[in-house]
């Protein structure tokens, strides 16, 4: 069985479609149908029907689907422990870390790069939400992610501490240590991250608690551009100690976040069970330049 007929496969059923997995996989459909269609002559029989522009799994295909899930990981797996053979000497390592924490890998990356200059660092950037997803997926080794609860699902080694807090027009804010309730929230104008990051449905779950939909104004993918939005009173936002602490404090300002105030944790994630060579490596890096968690705005100071 031809592996990559097989990738294409799950790839259509998982877009719902063959354009969309075309896009996905870079390559044109034609060579997604053929790739289709010989998987089906290998099985003899339809796996897939078309259904407008989707697409519907048979009782064959269902079986190919999930059985082929498992034989995919396992390639992976093994073409990893080969690669592993002569200690890290080269291979691989896909790692996700979103727009706003770079700075807290950039010095991880550099020690890593020093001891295993053979190992290529692949990097996704991304919101939290969907490097969880990834990491779910087995699509990365592990990814740098926010939460505000433990999650049995991953492991996990934090690396900062955060605090949300308001951040409004800086000629709006007289004393910067008075705290704000959600509640306080209610009448204001809103501008957020996009559905991606964790943070976007943080804070439509906090509103709702406190009795109020937010009224939003715009949504975005950029902290940059959000703090932009702020200073020309667009609307408020709800933001990270680090991020707020890129901000001009000429133009933005921010005030605490109480009842609730809710803690949250950086920390690179990964599934339980085995871990490359490679994995294991980095997290290593990771445990050496953050022995402890940092705390609030602090960056990272590290000396190879």
């Amino acid at each position: 069985m031809d592996l990559r007929a097989l990738r294409y496969f799950i790839e259509v059923v998982r877009q719902n479609g063959f354009t969309r997995a075309a896009e996905t996989l870079h390559v044109t459909q034609p060579t997604i149908s053929k790739m289709v269609k010989a998987l089906e002559d290998e099985f003899g029989g339809r796996l897939l029907l078309r259904e407008g522009r989707g697409v519907q799994l048979t009782d064959a295909g269902q079986v190919v689907y999930d059985r082929g899930l498992e034989i995919l990981e396992q390639a992976q797996l093994l073409r990893r422990q080969v690669a592993e053979v002569d200690h890290i000497t080269r291979g691989e390592l896909s790692l996700g870390i979103m727009p706003t924490t770079g700075h807290y890998m950039a010095p991880v990356i550099a020690l890593f790069q020093q001891r295993y200059p053979g190992v290529n660092l692949q990097v996704n950037e991304q919101g939290a939400r969907a490097q969880y997803q990834l990491i779910q997926e087995g699509k990365l080794d592990m990814a740098l992610g926010l939460f505000a609860a433990p999650d049995p699902a991953l492991e996990r080694y934090t690396v900062a501490r955060q605090k949300t807090r308001v951040v409004l027009p800086a000629q709006q804010v007289t004393d910067p240590g008075q705290p704000m309730r959600w509640s306080d929230l209610r009448e204001l104008p809103f501008v957020l991250y996009t559905s991606d990051f964790a943070l976007h449905e943080h804070v439509l779950q906090q509103c709702e608690a406190a009795g109020f939909t937010p009224q939003v104004k715009l949504q975005t993918r950029y902290w940059d551009f959000i703090g932009h939005l702020v200073a020309a009173q667009v609307g408020v936002a709800v933001m990270f100690e680090h991020v707020i602490a890129r901000y001009d404090p000429q133009r933005v300002a921010s005030r605490p976040l109480v009842e609730p105030e809710i803690p949250w944790d950086v920390a690179l994630m990964w599934r339980p069970g085995y871990l490359s060579r490679a994995a294991q490596a980095w997290l290593n890096c990771v445990r050496e330049v953050y022995p402890q968690p940092l705390l609030g705005a602090a960056f990272p100071d590290f000396q190879n």
